[in-house]
């Protein structure tokens, strides 16, 4: 497994409602730059960090995945696991429409 490969995605909530799989660091580090500045607050500081940190190989990408889904929990985008979601991910659908 690449370093900055998450062992398991964390699942978020993005545009109205769509769940997406954050996979590695680079994906949380964009959401998070991505973040609209009004809503940045101390726990989108200390995930942001992280995931620059992990990114530096100063710590392990499993410790910025759980900063970044404490960040998504606190913020109300942390997707649930659900079966439907487990179930696509394990046949590997990217999608409702995926082939």
């Amino acid at each position: 497994m690449k370093p900055d490969m998450f062992r398991k995605p964390v699942t978020i909530f993005v545009g109205l409602g769509f769940p997406a799989e954050v996979r590695n660091l680079i994906d949380a580090y964009r959401h998070l730059v991505e973040w609209p500045t009004s809503f940045r607050d101390t726990a989108h500081a200390i995930a942001l960090k992280a995931c620059q940190a992990a990114l530096r190989g100063e710590i392990e990408a499993e410790t910025a995945r759980g900063l970044f889904a404490a960040f998504a929990e606190r913020h109300e985008v942390l997707a649930p696991e659900t079966p439907a979601i487990t179930a696509s991910r394990m046949r590997g659908d990217s999608g409702p429409h995926a082939q």
